[in-house]
């Protein structure tokens, strides 16, 4: 079929992650199971963050964004795939491709720029205590988080643009479970040049540049942790540290295993497995994380769901007053 601009009405078919109908059921059971479960956990950060005065700190400020943008991030890709499994189908039209791209693009490059703003913050505290409130102000991490949607809005509008421009067949076939931009460029029945120039600069500028300045940030806090006296206060960093380190690696490592092995000979296989690792297993297991080894989250947690099997504090007292003046009566 000859190559056709869409700017008609069309539609990819997305391969998804197998095509044995007999995985289909247990497919659609597990991604409905991480999916309710990434948005739960990650809720429940929200909410102990924003509900608890003890967790309005920067680390916890950023902590609550990164969650939010997860809960985005995996509801780009996995609600689709579910959908076309439920109905037996693998269409997704070209307007809901773009938009999957386009949004898929901010919100992973938001949490690309939160987990380094979250290493360049450990390590003023760490290693400038005596700074750390006139560094990281209010001002700043509001300013640092909405530079990081701002940036992040225009890099996914230009790589949305230049694959405007591009021609597909009607039907194309994406050897993916979503619709993923290097797996677009792959698929194009015209020239990408100018496409491909840009992601690899994109992909330059934020990924090397993150990762070089987490690297930094955490030789920095390992080389003060080396000279901190105190073991109760090493135990502590380490354990934030350690969290968010745990965040970073899966993330990262993940994401630059799709894009090296999108540019080499891997199998289509093997990129829908790691792209997994992080659209989906990583944000599912962000609030495990920083909740398990957090005693200040698991706390405010408890506070949370005690607040809400017993009711706010007013209605506590209108019970037990209305307790003691039944008491009153009967006595």
């Amino acid at each position: 079929m000859e190559a056709e601009n869409h700017t008609v009405l069309s539609h990819f078919l997305l391969l998804g992650l197998s095509e044995d109908p007999d995985l289909q059921p247990i497919l659609f059971v597990l991604f409905l199971c991480m999916y309710l479960v990434t948005v739960l956990g990650n809720l429940l950060i929200i909410l102990a963050v924003s509900s608890d005065s003890h967790l309005h700190t920067p680390m916890y400020f950023f902590l609550s964004n990164l969650s939010l943008a997860d809960i985005c991030f995996i509801s780009t890709t996995v609600p689709k795939m579910l959908v076309n499994i439920q109905a037996h189908s693998k269409d997704i039209s070209y307007l809901e491709c773009l938009a999957q791209a386009y949004f898929f693009i901010i919100y992973g490059g938001v949490d690309n720029f939160l987990l380094t703003i979250m290493a360049f913050d450990r390590f003023v505290a760490i290693c400038h205590p005596l700074h750390y409130t006139v560094i990281m102000n209010p001002r700043l991490c509001v300013r640092l988080v909405l530079m990081s949607w701002f940036i992040m809005f225009w890099v996914s509008l230009i790589h949305v643009l230049l694959l405007n421009h591009l021609t597909f067949s009607t039907g194309t076939e994406i050897p993916h479970f979503f619709c993923e931009l290097a797996q677009l460029l792959k698929v194009a029945g015209s020239d990408t040049i100018i496409n491909d120039i840009f992601l690899y600069v994109v992909a330059a500028l934020l990924g090397v540049v993150p990762v070089t300045g987490i690297l930094f940030s955490y030789s920095q806090i390992v080389s003060s942790l080396l000279r901190m006296s105190s073991s109760v206060g090493k135990y502590k960093a380490f354990s934030t540290c350690g969290s968010h380190l745990c965040v970073v690696s899966l993330f990262f490592g993940t994401a630059f295993g799709v894009y090296l092995s999108s540019a080499g000979t891997q199998s289509s296989s093997r990129t829908m497995i790691a792209s997994v690792m992080y659209t989906v297993v990583t944000p599912m297991l962000n609030p495990f994380i920083y909740s398990l080894r957090n005693n200040d989250v698991k706390g405010a947690l408890r506070r949370c769901l005690s607040r809400a099997a017993f009711g706010p504090s007013w209605i506590t007292d209108l019970r037990t007053k209305l307790t003691l003046q039944n008491l009153k009566l009967l006595l």
